[in-house]
């Protein structure tokens, strides 16, 4: 069966799907992008992603493509469509088609392609579903909040850590505070116990999973201080997990080569992915399957 994806308008096999060449996106990466999980024929979170996308295009000053329930109505019809159950629905919004120029078009529609591809299940447990991780200086813009297409940084970092072994790169700026994980929001237990991830600013990107198991934190009665850490308290943490749409909760055995704790899940780890577990098998914020 051919993989479907939706441009602008229409549903098409993939293979056969294109973007005009001055595409904004293409030419300037003018354009915002979500990744959303679907478990189960679920849309995990998507309220967190839609309200991000909203956002993201405010900033930009990029026009929605169309109407919040129509654009989840195209997401559950392309996973539909590809009969996917398990997978990640990529959404990008770009400004759309013009002549090559720096400032913004006039009279230009923006440009939306949705694609689908499929992923395993979520594990039942997290001891199969661990990584380790390098550091990588923090080489991105100053609008990290922004989710964008512009992804170069992230490209070299994350390509660093796979030539290194590693699943992941913790960035780091000329301070030696870490920011996040190049794909991903990066969480420690540090020596002193103290779970925590670093504050919101315009450094890192609000991450929705991250968003999700902060609520499902306070209502569990539990606490993560967000405050931010350096190489040498990432170092020295009991544990270290990272979290994304795409990876949800997984725990880091090793950073730069060096174990984390006694280099296994730690307890905390383990909680917590229990917890994100139980959401995503039937949270009532998951939008239904289509």
């Amino acid at each position: 069966m051919s993989r479907i994806a939706y441009v602008n308008g229409r549903y098409l096999p993939q293979r056969h799907a294109e973007v005009n060449i001055e595409d904004r996106g293409y030419q300037f990466a003018d354009g915002v992008y979500e990744v959303v999980h679907v478990y189960d024929g679920r849309l995990i979170d998507a309220d967190l992603h839609l309200d991000r996308l909203d956002r993201s295009l405010r900033e930009l000053r990029l026009p929605a493509p169309m109407s919040r329930p129509a654009l989840l109505h195209v997401l559950l019809e392309v996973a539909r469509r590809n009969r996917v159950r398990e997978g990640l629905l990529y959404m990008q919004v770009t400004r759309g088609v013009a002549r090559r120029d720096h400032v913004f078009p006039q009279g230009v529609r923006p440009a939306l392609v949705v694609t689908i591809r499929r992923v395993p299940r979520f594990p039942a447990g997290p001891d199969g579903w661990t990584t380790q991780a390098i550091t990588h200086p923090d080489q991105r813009w100053a609008r990290c909040d922004i989710k964008t297409v512009g992804l170069l940084p992230n490209v070299l970092a994350r390509q660093a850590a796979r030539e290194q072994g590693a699943g992941e790169a913790i960035l780091f700026d000329a301070e030696g505070m870490v920011t996040e994980g190049a794909a991903t929001s990066a969480w420690i237990v540090d020596d002193a116990g103290t779970l925590r991830v670093r504050h919101l600013d315009n450094h890192i990107l609000p991450g929705c999973t991250r968003a999700a198991l902060t609520r499902l934190l306070q209502d569990a009665g539990l606490t993560a201080e967000e405050r931010a850490f350096s190489l040498d308290e990432l170092r020295r943490a009991r544990e270290v997990f990272i979290t994304a749409a795409t990876t949800f909760i997984k725990p880091i055995l090793a950073v730069d080569g060096a174990p984390v704790g006694d280099g296994t899940v730690g307890p905390v780890a383990r909680r917590l992915f229990a917890l994100f577990a139980r959401h995503v098998r039937g949270g009532p914020r998951n939008a239904p399957a289509a």
